[in-house]
């Protein structure tokens, strides 16, 4: 088994990774880290408030062993005692810490802290695997022997997944997207109230938009041995958060460079990701892609746990009237599973077997 420190352990993304990994055939919880105000305390303490009451906001029990471990502090934490890091960190601490850890461990990281630097992949499960290899130019190039892997953000990790299949088959010239986001994505502190969000939708979500708007080019570009070249592709992007828990919408309208209609949509999602389904990866779900003909689907209460969470959903494909070469379609992903813990996890999983060759 390797050993796992988890390096923001109290909050809403640590949680969720302490869940995925409860059980884990791999991989096994040796180190909780979180910031100095938590570290020296049992776990179980460290997600107490001011009042007492525990801000332990899964649904699954946390196990004893867990609920009784000592959480260390981050800025002292020692990398070397483990095997592997999932940083679940803010980008301000990610950036400090991170490089720090990666001199000696490899660290899976939730964190922008590092997205855009030319030596750094954005690696997306089944998506642009290939850009692992990116990985050992990040190590060459900062005499680390670990390295940064992050994820991408939550908003497009369902959005590149059902983009990779018609940019495969079709060429995508542009998108445009709306995305319709949870309230788990703006996290627990300070969080959203129940009074923004009843009976509202709030059209603006600082920092959002950019990322939207830059991320899936290079996801979905081209590996040349040195650095990743972006696809040409331009996106345009409208980020709102609406009163839904967990599940991140996206409406997406993409020009394809090839001539192609839903049907042909349809099937190649339908058959993206068998190769990826065969590695046979713990977390990764037996289906990348759902396709769904209901019109009133995907909704995220009925439709963001299918595969685990790992699955994305899509629905309403459609000619547009408008657009030349135009497919309009509506995919769902849950935001703190495939777009956040879990989706760190299937990453680390990939490395651990075919970059570190660990399993």
């Amino acid at each position: 088994m390797l050993k796992i420190a988890i390096v923001g352990a109290t909050g809403i993304v640590g949680q969720q990774a302490i869940v995925s990994l409860i059980g884990h055939p791999w991989f096994k919880i040796e180190k909780l880290v979180a910031s100095e105000r938590s570290a020296g305390k049992k776990y179980i303490d460290a997600l107490k408030d001011a009042n007492g009451s525990s801000r332990w906001w899964c649904t699954e029990e946390l196990p004893s062993d867990i609920a009784n471990m000592n959480v260390e502090e981050a800025a002292s934490f020692d990398a070397t005692s483990v095997d592997i890091i999932f940083s679940t960190m803010d980008a301000s601490a990610a950036k400090e810490l991170e490089p720090k850890y990666a001199k000696t461990t490899p660290v899976i990281s939730t964190a922008s802290a590092f997205r855009y630097e030319d030596d750094t992949p954005i690696l997306v499960g089944g998506v642009n695997m290939d850009h692992a290899a990116l990985l050992a130019v990040q190590q060459k190039n900062r005499g680390w022997k670990g390295f940064v892997s992050p994820k991408s953000n939550c908003t497009i990790a369902g959005l590149v997944v059902s983009l990779k299949p018609i940019q495969d088959a079709f060429g995508v010239r542009q998108v445009i997207m709306v995305s319709q986001q949870a309230m788990s994505g703006a996290g627990r502190t300070p969080g959203l109230s129940a009074m923004d969000m009843t009976e509202n939708i709030v059209p603006y979500i600082p920092g959002e938009e950019p990322k939207a708007e830059s991320e899936p080019q290079k996801i979905l570009g081209k590996f040349t041995g040195k650095t990743i070249q972006n696809a040409a592709f331009g996106i345009t992007a409208t980020c709102t958060r609406v009163p839904v828990l967990d599940g991140h919408m996206v409406c997406a309208f993409v020009q394809t460079e090839k001539k192609c209609s839903p049907e042909d949509v349809k099937k190649v999602m339908t058959e993206y990701g068998r190769d990826f389904a065969e590695l046979h990866l713990p977390s990764s779900p037996a289906h990348l892609i759902d396709v769904t003909d209901d019109p009133f689907r995907p909704q995220p209460r009925v439709d963001r746990d299918k595969g685990g969470g790992m699955t994305v959903t899509v629905g309403r494909i459609r000619k547009d009237p408008i657009m030349e070469n135009g497919i309009k379609y509506v995919c769902l992903a849950h935001n703190t599973k495939l777009g956040a813990a879990k989706g760190a996890l299937q990453t680390a999983e990939y490395l651990v077997k075919n970059y570190l060759k660990l399993v």
